[in-house]
C-alpha cells in the first residue's frame, strides 16, 4: 500500500477509526518519507453535531501541522434531487471530492475502513444477491485508494485509541438502526460471533480468497467476450457453448458495459433466452437474442421522416449522416428519399429476382432496431437504393447516392 515518498490524503471523519489511522500514519511518516494530507466532507445531516465533527478534525490537524481540505455539501436535499439514499449519496460525493483531491495532488487516498466494515459490507452484499464481486468485499487496494486498516478489527482501534490515548467523536446514527448497515452491525453481528469470535477476521481470509478467484474470471470473461464480438453484437449460439459460470459472467459484463445495472434473476433470464428472446433491462434497455445474435437495444422515440424528392447533387442531413445525390438519370416518375414502408420490393443488383424489402432485411441480418431508420430511395413501392446496401438492378448505372459521417 505504501511506498516511498507517497503523499497521502487520509479521510477523517473524526470517529476512531479514521484517528487511529491518521496516529498510525504520523507515526510512519519518517520511515517512510510520506506527505500526509487530511479531508473531511461535511454531509450537514446531524445539524451541530456535522459542526462539531467539522471543527474537530480542524483542531487535530491544526496541533499536529496537517494541512487539512474540508468540503460541505447539502446531502439530504442531493439526495433527494438525484432519488438516492443520504447513506449512497454521501457515499458518493465522498469518493468524489477524495479523488478529485487525489488527481489535484498527486496523492492516493488512506481511507479507515476495518475488517469489521467487509464484514457488515459481505452480510450486506449477500442480503441483496451481489454475486462472487460482492461477496469478495472491499478490497484492500483499489485505484488510488489503500485501507491500511482492512485487516484490523473496530475493537482493535479502540484499544489503539485507548493505548495512545487519541481523542475521537462518535456519530450518533451509529448508534440507531435507521441505516441498513447499523442494522447487520448491531443485530446479526453480535449473533455472528457467539458462533465463532473470529469473525470478522474469517470474512477477511475469506473475500481475501473469493478476490483471488474473481480475478482470474474476470480475466476469462474478457477474452471470452473477445471471441464472441459480432458485427452487430455477440455470438449467442458461441457464447451458449460456455460453461454456465463463465456464461453468467459474460453476460453480466456485457449489461455492465452497455450502461445497466442488473440482477442475478435478470442475467439468468438472458441465460434462458440465447436460443432467442427478449429481456426487458431498467433504464430501456432489453437484452435481444435473436438470429444467433446477443444485442443490448435502448428503447428509442419512433422515427419520423418526411419525404425528400431527389435531385442532382442536392444533399440532406439526417441522424448524424449526410445525404447525397452524385449520378441520377432521368425518371418518368418522381423518386423520393424515405424510411421503409411495408409492400416495398428491391430488385438484386447482380441477380434479377425481386424481393420484398422485410425479407431482405432478415437474410442480411440488419438489426430490427435500426431498419425503421435506414433511408430508401424509392420510386412508389419499388426500392431503388437502400443505405448499406446499394443500388437495385434498374438503377444500376443511373443512381449514384453517397453518404457520410459528420
Amino acid at each position: 500500500m505504501l511506498q516511498n515518498g507517497d503523499s497521502l490524503i487520509v479521510a477523517l471523519s473524526g470517529g476512531a477509526d479514521s484517528v487511529s489511522l491518521l496516529n498510525a500514519l504520523i507515526e510512519l511518516k519518517d520511515e517512510y518519507n510520506l506527505t500526509i494530507y487530511a479531508a473531511h466532507l461535511n454531509h450537514n445531516l446531524r445539524g451541530n453535531e456535522a459542526n462539531r465533527d467539522e471543527d474537530f478534525v480542524r483542531k487535530i490537524c491544526r496541533n499536529i501541522d496537517i494541512k487539512l481540505f474540508v468540503k460541505s455539501v447539502d446531502i439530504r436535499s442531493l439526495a433527494k434531487e438525484r432519488k438516492q439514499s443520504e447513506e449512497l449519496c454521501g457515499r458518493d460525493e465522498r469518493y468524489k471530492f477524495f479523488n478529485e483531491l487525489s488527481e489535484k495532488l498527486g496523492a492516493k487516498v488512506a481511507t479507515a475502513h476495518t475488517a469489521s466494515d467487509n464484514a457488515e459490507t459481505v452480510i450486506f452484499n449477500l442480503t441483496r444477491g451481489a454475486g462472487i464481486n460482492g461477496l469478495s468485499g472491499i478490497a484492500p487496494v483499489r485505484d488510488s485508494i489503500i485501507r491500511p486498516l482492512i485487516y484490523v478489527t473496530r475493537d482493535e482501534v479502540e484499544a489503539y485509541c485507548a493505548g495512545k490515548s487519541l481523542d475521537f467523536v462518535t456519530d450518533s446514527t451509529n448508534l440507531q438502526d435507521e441505516y441498513t448497515r447499523n442494522k447487520i452491525r448491531h443485530s446479526i453481528i453480535p449473533v455472528l460471533k457467539e458462533l465463532n469470535p473470529d469473525f470478522e477476521n474469517t470474512v477477511t481470509r475469506e473475500s481475501d480468497m473469493l478476490r483471488g478467484v474473481n480475478s482470474f474470471i474476470e480475466l476469462k470473461t474478457d477474452e471470452a467476450i473477445e471471441q464472441i464480438k459480432a458485427e452487430n453484437g455477440y455470438d449467442s449460439k458461441l457464447l451458449s457453448k460456455f460453461p454456465e459460470a463463465l456464461r453468467l459472467s459474460v453476460i453480466f459484463k456485457l449489461c455492465k458495459l452497455n450502461t445497466s445495472e442488473v440482477d442475478y434473476k435478470a442475467v439468468k433470464l438472458i441465460d434462458d433466452s440465447l436460443d432467442g428472446g427478449a429481456v426487458t433491462l431498467e433504464s430501456g434497455l432489453t437484452a435481444v437474442c435473436k438470429q444467433g445474435t446477443l444485442r443490448f437495444v435502448k428503447d428509442r422515440e419512433e422515427d419520423y421522416f418526411s419525404e425528400i424528392e431527389l435531385k442532382l447533387d442536392s444533399s440532406f442531413i439526417y441522424k448524424g449522416k449526410e445525404y447525397s445525390v452524385k449520378e441520377l438519370k432521368p425518371e418518368d416518375k418522381k423518386i423520393v428519399f424515405r424510411t421503409r414502408r411495408a409492400g416495398d420490393t428491391f430488385t438484386l443488383p447482380r441477380r434479377n429476382i425481386t424481393k420484398t424489402v422485410k425479407k431482405l432485411l432478415n437474410e442480411l441480418k440488419i438489426p430490427e432496431e435500426n431498419r425503421d431508420s435506414l433511408i430508401l430511395a424509392a420510386c412508389g413501392s419499388e426500392v431503388l437504393w437502400i443505405e448499406g446496401i446499394g443500388v437495385s438492378r434498374r438503377a444500376s448505372g443511373k443512381l449514384s447516392i453517397s453518404v457520410k459521417n459528420l
